[in-house]
């Protein structure tokens, strides 16, 4: 009978022995998947929000030379007629995070910098020149480089940055809902992000 009691309670802690490890095992695993079903899903966002815009300018740009003093000046001069197309977004593919299994946190380490490319079409009228003051490719370059500045201070100045964050703000909230459906808690500068505070990840 003492056999058959001792034998009864080894086997009751083989089947609680196993039947914990099986426990662990399986929570584990859904951890395990739960964490790369989230890596997966932020691989799959978006990899450029892109606003687009299109902007038009005329510059006028003049050059003049003195020669021999104040005597002889030579001048050169262009009307140039700009048309430029912008763009204006994030690359996700640069969006810094870590997964934690056990604390079941995502964890946003940094956010990329906006991203603003200018791709101008140059037409060029009324271009003149003296033969002592020729047009030369930094003239161009120089043309180039201001037209560019220009349409920069522009677009900073128009609604393509607040568009693009808002387009911004759009992606950021579907990992907002992965984790919150999930169990999961999404965290950014060390504080923890609800639904109506995804505003904080992105700065103004």
């Amino acid at each position: 009978m003492k056999r058959v009691l001792i034998g009864a309670v080894i086997m009751l802690a083989v089947v609680l022995v196993f039947r914990s490890c099986s426990e662990d095992k399986e929570e584990k695993s859904i951890l395990q998947e739960s964490s790369m079903l989230i890596q997966q899903q932020i691989k799959n966002v978006s990899k450029l929000v892109v606003t687009e815009g299109h902007f038009a300018e005329v510059y006028n740009y003049k050059d003049s030379q003195e020669l021999f003093g104040t005597l002889i000046t030579a001048d050169k001069k262009a009307l140039v007629v700009v048309n430029a197309e912008v763009t204006v977004g994030y690359d996700l593919s640069e969006l810094v995070f870590e997964v934690d299994e056990k604390t079941k946190t995502l964890y946003i380490k940094s956010i990329p910098e906006p991203e603003i490319k200018i791709n101008p079409d140059f037409e060029y009228y009324d271009v003149a020149a003296d033969y002592l003051n020729p047009f030369k490719a930094k003239d161009y370059n120089t043309i180039k480089k201001n037209v560019r500045a220009s349409l920069l201070k522009k677009v900073e100045a128009s609604s393509l940055q607040r568009n693009a964050k808002n387009r911004l703000l759009s992606e950021l909230s579907k990992f907002y809902v992965l984790t919150n459906s999930m169990g999961w808690t999404l965290q950014y500068n060390e504080q923890v992000v609800q639904g109506n505070s995804l505003k904080q990840l992105v700065k103004d």
